[in-house]
């Protein structure tokens, strides 16, 4: 299990450099990468939703999962735990140089979770490491995961190296069962669960640069709907 180790050695990293460098990078670089990232993910995310073999199943799996982490309060309680964290942190690390607004931090930090644990690159490339050994597209993600913590840790400080361990425990989890999920994972499913991915990463982006605060935390549990939807779909109207 290669890749989870390297993907999560890399938001570490990441964070690190970007509060030791927080002086030296100016507030111009500051304000305009993550707009950029914000575009790279909802980039990422047209090139996966354009996968997509069965858009009503798709549509529906959206749906149901946005409706179960409403009733859930999904983005509630990562925001109370980002809270938390920045609390835990603040008594044993110094807060950041350039400490945001407390909903901006939990905003930001909730979006920050989704792109890093549940990004449609990350999901595949863990469940391809776990079946083939193959860990590119970990390494891939990992190199834009660098930037990306580096950035963010400049305003949400330490807390961003947290996400490291909410990733890799995700990425293990997809690594040790892909045996299992991958018997199903066809051609039309990888699409349609590519698809259903690529429209987080989009709602993420869109967070991101701030043009609509989509609770992204609530979309997630459209991932364990869309591949038995994906199946059944085809079956019945295929």
């Amino acid at each position: 299990m290669i890749g989870p180790l390297i993907n999560g050695s890399a938001i570490i990293i990441g964070g690190l450099l970007g509060i030791s460098l927080s002086r030296f990078i100016p507030q111009r670089l500051r304000d305009g990468l993550p707009p950029a990232f914000a575009m790279i993910s909802i980039a990422m995310g047209i090139t996966l939703v354009i996968k997509v073999h069965q858009l009503p199943a798709v549509a529906l799996a959206v749906v149901l999962g946005v409706a179960l982490g409403e009733l859930l309060k999904l983005e509630h309680g990562i925001q109370l735990a980002g809270i938390w964290i920045q609390r835990v942190l603040s008594r044993v690390l110094p807060p950041p140089r350039h400490k945001l607004p407390a909903d901006v931090y939990t905003q930001n930090f909730t979006a920050l979770i989704v792109l890093f644990c549940a990004s449609g690159t990350g999901v595949v490339g863990a469940l391809t490491e776990g079946l083939t050994g193959d860990y590119q597209l970990l390494i891939i993600k990992s190199a834009l995961d660098v930037f990306t913590a580096l950035i963010f840790s400049i305003t949400l400080g330490a807390a961003v190296i947290s996400i490291a361990v909410p990733q890799f425990m995700v990425q293990a989890l997809l690594f040790f069962y892909a045996q299992l999920i991958m018997p199903f994972m066809n051609d039309i499913t990888m699409g349609d669960f590519a698809a259903c991915g690529g429209i987080i990463m989009m709602a993420v982006g869109l967070r991101i640069a701030q043009i609509k605060m989509f609770a992204v935390v609530n979309f997630l549990p459209a991932l364990l709907f869309i591949i038995p939807l994906s199946i059944y779909w085809h079956r019945w109207f295929g």
